[in-house]
């Protein structure tokens, strides 16, 4: 057994390519290996920028011989199929055998192929792999660059180092020679070095200030940047992105420590950490109270004979410059109150079929002091209407125009530094929140009024010109924004009717009369489903200023509340929450209050782990299958006059269980109404024990499968049980 190392030198390979490229190297590398029936024993990759590197340990010398049997056509079938056959085997007719198959002689022919050498196969797959290479982005070079069939590379191509044991592979690739000679260090060691084989390159680059472990030099960044900070009373803001990232810049990473003017420290620290981290590639620091401190680490990738003064020097000065640019941004979007900036938002798209951004703000604006008017969050109104209508002032600014990934940060600073109220400032600077699953979600009032109206109003206004999600498509990321809508409901406990809320934002968003939308929202906010639709639509009461928007109210926003029981559903089973338990309650239908769903949900998952529940529900599907094989429940089914001790006994259980459990639901008490139910389990049992449901007796039959459907129906206040696996 031998080792196999392959390096495909090259110019600089950017650092967000190298974790992808050491991928598809070992997946191309595996692919040309199976094809030839070999298979290593195990596969190690690097990267560096300067290099791609493939170990392949314990390749046999050779591969195995195998024999390969092709059925043909039936021995008496027509020449040209017998010739078509022979030309895909390879073979003559007195080659091939004859055997019987169902009674019919069939031409088989058996190929025998002899093992080839390893290094045979490796010089062929060496060109296929480099040529199948997906590069996110690659180029042509040179005068070969002139036709499209050139290679293409990442980088220019440099040199192939291929070594089976000891043994230089030949193989060549558009003019590049494999061998056994590749470079160190560009500075330090920029020689040729000769390396002997695959078990020692690692030691004989290190030897030429070459570091190709990808994470021993993320281990080495992490340190030393850590010990820098330390010394000088630091402590470092650690950020794996930017260690990954510096690490793939370097092949000798020296952390070093170096500081900025303190006055820059008047800059959101933000805006401080993004700039060195963004265009820099720096880490930063705190101080001892966790303050940013005026502090930056570089990654320099060279041992500097004076310890790297004049290279902390020259990165003091280029950021400096940055951040220069960056207090110019700062303090130029300052003399401009967020307000003014409205004019410039009426001028960018939202989108083609929705308006303009300003359009946005005023649709979120209207939903945020509506859910805040109708206690849906208990938040100050005009709070919230004020704060929804500067949430995306900061859109136009230089700063976030700089960095877009400051958006509703810096429109908090901007509202803070203006005099406007501290809880609209911070409505302002979290409205986006929660973005993905470990964001945590806001709290206060204000905040969550505007960050529901903005994710609610993008998805009825995305429903409604039927630009919902698709497979896997969602390009307005609809389905992150309703798990940060269900998110928001369920920490703040906010109760909502979700269909007359969506109906009216739908109905009303786009209204240019205030006081007209204001009198029609309230009376979305007492009607029905029903009501809404038949009233609002087509009667005396319709005051919509968009009458075509209602021609699909029921389609869009009963399709939005499937939506979001689906992405409900999706969230709760990766809580833990079984699946068929959240299909029993969503399977009643009609609730439109999340919040409500959920807790009955929980209480039913705790009720089907007792003994009673799990009971409860053996005698439910019995009843339920009873009820299916007979049809029903016959018309003019009365009560029996003279029930049996055991039917008394349940329909007495019944007369008690079901008052309460409708009570309890009422009331919200869930776990109350579960206990309602469990008072059941025992009659029920007795029920099907003692008395004989499908009597000769007609009236008796017909009482005694009413009563079963009103054991069925009182369960299925709580929920479908039917839904219910066990």
């Amino acid at each position: 057994m031998t080792d196999f190392l392959l390096e495909l030198r090259s110019e600089e390979i950017p650092a967000r390519m190298q974790d992808k490229a050491r991928e598809d190297l070992a997946r191309l590398f595996t692919a040309e290996l199976d094809k030839a029936g070999l298979k290593a024993a195990s596969l190690v990759t690097y990267a560096t920028p300067r290099r791609l590197t493939l170990i392949a340990r314990d390749l046999p010398a050779q591969t195995a011989a195998v024999s390969e049997e092709l059925k043909g056509p039936p021995a008496d079938a027509p020449d040209a199929a017998v010739e078509g056959f022979l030309r895909k085997a390879g073979l003559t007719r007195d080659a091939l055998e004859m055997r019987d198959v169902k009674g019919r002689a069939t031409l088989f022919a058996v190929i025998d192929k002899p093992g080839r050498a390893t290094a045979d196969v490796l010089a062929e797959a060496i060109p296929a792999i480099v040529r199948a290479f997906p590069w996110p982005k690659s180029m042509r070079w040179g005068e070969a660059s002139l036709s499209t069939e050139s290679l293409r590379w990442v980088r220019p191509l440099q040199g192939i180092v291929a070594l089976l044991g000891d043994t230089v592979v030949d193989c060549e690739v558009a003019g590049v020679t494999s061998g056994a000679v590749t470079v160190g260090h560009r500075f330090h060691h920029p020689d040729a070095i000769t390396v002997t084989s695959a078990a020692t390159y690692v030691d004989q680059l290190r030897d030429a200030y070459v570091i190709v472990d990808q994470n021993e030099r993320r281990a080495t960044i992490a340190v030393g940047a850590k010990l820098a900070a330390n010394k000088a009373g630091l402590t470092l803001v650690e950020d794996e992105g930017l260690l990954i990232e510096n690490a793939g810049l370097t092949e000798w990473p020296v952390p070093l420590l170096g500081r900025f003017d303190a006055a820059f420290l008047d800059v959101p620290p933000e805006v401080i950490q993004l700039t060195a981290r963004v265009n820099q590639k720096y880490f930063v620091c705190t101080n001892a109270d966790g303050k940013l401190a005026n502090a930056f680490i570089c990654t320099a990738n060279i041992d500097a004979a004076d310890g790297g003064e004049r290279i902390v020097a020259g990165n003091q000065k280029v950021l400096a410059a940055r951040l220069s640019d960056a207090r110019f941004f700062y303090e130029t979007d300052l003399k401009t109150r967020l307000d003014d900036l409205h004019p410039k938002l009426e001028k960018i798209v939202f989108h083609e079929k929705l308006g303009t951004v300003a359009d946005k703000v005023d649709r979120v604006a209207k939903l945020a002091r509506w859910l805040a008017e109708e206690g849906i969050v208990k938040a100050d109104p005009d709070l919230a209407e004020r704060a929804a209508r500067l949430c995306k002032a900061d859109l136009v600014t230089g700063m976030v125009g700089e960095f877009p990934e400051l958006q509703g940060l810096m429109g908090g600073y901007y509202a803070a530094a203006q005099g406007e109220d501290p809880a609209v400032a911070a409505a302002i600077r979290d409205h986006y929140k929660p973005v993905g699953q470990g964001d945590d979600v806001p709290t206060p009032p204000v905040t969550v009024a505007v960050s529901l109206a903005d994710k609610l109003d993008s998805i009825v206004q995305f429903f409604a010109v039927d630009e919902k999600p698709s497979g896997s498509k969602d390009p307005y990321a609809l389905r992150r924004s309703a798990l940060a809508v269900l998110r928001l409901l369920f920490a703040n406990e906010c109760r909502a009717g979700l269909w007359p809320l969506l109906a009216g934002h739908l109905a009303l968003g786009q209204s240019a009369d205030t006081e007209l939308e204001r009198t029609a929202r309230q009376w979305f906010w007492t009607k029905s489903k029903d009501e809404i639709w038949t009233q609002y639509a087509w009667g005396s009461d319709a005051r919509n200023p968009y009458p075509e928007r209602l021609e699909k109210m029921p389609t869009v926003v009963d399709s939005i509340l499937d939506f979001f029981a689906d992405r409900l559903k999706v969230q709760q089973r990766e809580a833990g929450v079984r699946h068929d338990l959240i299909d029993a309650v969503f399977a009643l239908g009609g609730e439109d209050d999340l919040v409500r769903l959920l807790a009955r949900v929980h209480a039913l998952q705790a009720f089907m782990a007792t003994e009673d529940g799990a009971n409860l529900l053996a005698g439910y599907k019995r009843a339920a299958n009873i009820l299916k094989k007979e049809g029903g429940v016959p018309e003019g089914a009365g009560v029996n006059a003279a029930p049996e001790p055991a039917e008394a006994a349940l329909i007495a259980a019944l007369d008690a269980a079901e008052p309460k459990a409708a009570a309890a639901v009422e009331a919200e008490d869930f776990e109350g109404a579960m206990a309602a139910l469990a008072t059941l389990r025992a009659p029920i049992d007795s029920f099907f024990a003692d008395v004989t449901v499908n009597d000769s007796a007609p009236a008796k039959r017909a009482a005694r499968l009413a009563l079963l459907a009103r054991m069925r129906d009182a369960v299925h206040r709580v929920a479908d049980f039917g839904k219910i696996e066990g």
